[in-house]
């Protein structure tokens, strides 16, 4: 089975009502790093921060009253979880969503929060997966698969209607790909009213099952990556096909690519994204020719990033830009030598955040001692002439690699 242009179409007259549309709004200072003119479409404004809803709700809407009574199931880790569950109770639809056991607990209570029956099974998402189907058997549940199904493809194709309606003359749109669901429904939209729109599809490069299974590769996938919500080691056998003829290509994004964009957009655009969500950008970012000069609509798919990831994400990016950097500075083990150099450093415009003093260690002599201190700075420039200061006071002084 395949989708059309009146699927997609029947799945917005079908949640209009019960899913607010989601903005699409310029991103100038994003798009002028590369050369070109960048709309984002903001999926991360969803109640539950994820596309996900869309193809939920739309699968969810279509069942008769008989597969209502009898209730939905699940398989997810992330964001499908919280669409199902959210929208299930909110129709009044019992929900049992498997998780596997290794799932943080924030996510399932976040999960049960919104109504949710929570079954921990399995320690992959593949025996997750198979222990949904098995109750889904035994108990008469409707499984609502989290991207290979019509209803659900159908359901996340209305960003694209959404998002040409807005900005109707875009030249390219840049979409996640995890199982293909997202990029299936908005590619068959996409090209039934705008033929000559050229579509891409981004993976993280730890798990490219799609591109693999396009060039007709093996698929070798695994690693802990920034972007887990595309995942996915298998594509799906509906979206597969849709994917080969309609996306131009798909192509890899690496881990610290993925960070960089979650950064940019917490910094420049002023959104929060997860690296899934991010991975779009990151696309473009990763090869600016290909985009420069024109029109470029990206996909923010989701929001949902674990506060200490997005927390050490902006961390590394601050010490990538060279606002916060650890420099090394030897000095004499005198007394009043620290206060000097502490002074020096502040003269200079920075600000300590941390100092070690360190004596014992270092192979340092005894009648020295070295100092570590973490600076907060302006950028590049203002580190160089730091470090340009300090020596030219009479202190050694090297740039430390990596802060802590």
């Amino acid at each position: 089975m395949t989708l059309t242009l009146d699927d997609v179409r029947a799945a917005a007259a079908r949640i209009a009502g019960h899913l607010s549309p989601t903005p699409a709004v310029p991103a100038p200072r994003l798009g002028d790093m590369v050369g070109c003119r960048l709309h984002l479409k903001l999926e991360n404004q969803h109640a539950t921060s994820s596309f996900k809803e869309r193809g939920a709700l739309n699968k969810l809407l279509s069942l008769d009253d008989a597969a209502r009574a009898a209730g939905v199931i699940a398989m997810s880790a992330g964001n499908h979880a919280q669409a199902v569950a959210c929208h299930a109770t909110r129709l009044g639809i019992r929900s049992t969503i498997v998780m596997p056991a290794f799932t943080p607990f924030t996510k399932v209570e976040r999960t049960e929060n919104l109504g949710a029956t929570v079954e921990l099974h399995g320690e992959t998402l593949s025996e997750a997966a198979a222990f949904a189907h098995d109750l889904a058997r035994r108990d008469g549940l409707v499984f609502v698969h989290p991207y290979d199904d019509p209803l659900v493809a159908a359901g996340q194709g209305t960003a694209a209607l959404e998002l040409l309606d807005e900005v109707p003359d875009l030249d390219m749109l840049v979409v996640p790909i995890g199982g293909g669901g997202l990029i299936a429904g908005m590619a068959t939209a996409a090209k039934a009213l705008r033929p000559d729109l050229r579509i891409l599809g981004v993976q993280c490069s730890l798990y490219p099952a799609v591109r693999q299974a396009l060039a007709g590769q093996p698929i070798t996938c695994g690693g802990a990556t920034v972007a887990e919500g595309i995942a996915v080691k298998a594509p799906g056998a509906l979206t597969l096909p849709i994917i080969r003829d309609l996306v131009e290509d798909v192509v890899e994004v690496e881990e610290a690519r993925l960070e960089e964009a979650v950064y940019l957009l917490a910094t420049v655009q002023k959104q929060v994204a997860e690296g899934a969500g991010a991975a779009a950008l990151a696309a473009v970012l990763n090869d600016p020719e290909r985009f420069r000069g024109r029109k470029v609509g990206i996909v923010l798919s989701g929001g949902n990033i674990d506060s200490r990831i997005l927390a050490q994400v902006l961390m590394r990016g601050l010490v990538y830009e060279g606002r916060i950097v650890r420099l090394r500075i030897s000095i004499t083990d005198a007394p009043g030598t620290l206060a000097r150099v502490t002074r020096l450093l502040g003269e200079a415009g920075a600000n300590i955040v941390e100092v070690h003093h360190q004596r014992l260690f270092h192979n340092v002599p005894v009648k020295m001692a070295e100092v570590d201190v973490v600076l907060e700075t302006r950028n590049q420039t203002h580190v160089e002439a730091l470090i340009r200061r300090m020596r030219e006071a009479g202190y050694p002084t090297n740039l430390m690699v990596e802060v802590g």
